[in-house]
């Protein structure tokens, strides 16, 4: 029994070969692409969630506290850019929305209340939120309130978000 020669398909099988490379980096190149934008997307859902969470629970108080003007009915939570030391990441987005959702629960009982009240509650935020520690996503955060001020029934609260070292 006599073996072909394979010397005359060593072009066509370095060609196919090529070809399924090809097919596999395409694919790959393709689900990178598509996932990069299905997170986008993600976090634009969990940033609107977060909104609407935040809009209905300012419906409500406004409905409760319409006649009255002295009572602090929304709560908004800014964050302000913590200093990145070297070799340290930021924080990504839902990282700090989450983050704002937990401390929003926190200051629930805040709404309602006087605002002529606010250097006791303001105290009181203060030592129930200054150096909290949060776990988001299995990792530590400690938050540090900046500064807290009332202007016609709205308390706004700016923080520091800083990854929690442990001592």
């Amino acid at each position: 029994m006599r073996v072909p020669p394979f010397r005359q398909y060593r072009r066509f099988s370095q060609l196919s070969a090529i070809f399924v490379l090809g097919m596999v980096v395409g694919s790959v190149m393709y689900n990178a692409v598509f996932h990069m934008g299905y997170n986008v997307l993600w976090v634009n859902n969990q940033d609107l969630r977060v909104q609407i969470e935040q809009y209905r629970k300012d419906i409500q108080t406004l409905k409760k506290y319409n006649n009255t003007s002295t009572v602090i009915r929304e709560i908004k939570l800014r964050t302000e850019d913590s200093k990145v030391k070297e070799g340290a990441a930021a924080l990504d987005p839902v990282t700090v929305k989450e983050i704002i959702r937990k401390m929003g629960t926190d200051l629930e009982p805040m709404r309602g209340r006087s605002m002529f009240d606010i250097d006791t509650d303001g105290k009181l935020a203060r030592l129930l939120l200054d150096g909290k520690i949060y776990i988001v996503r299995e990792k530590e955060y400690a938050v540090r309130i900046r500064t807290m001020l009332v202007m016609e029934g709205v308390l706004q609260i700016w923080v520091e978000i800083s990854p929690y070292r442990r001592s």
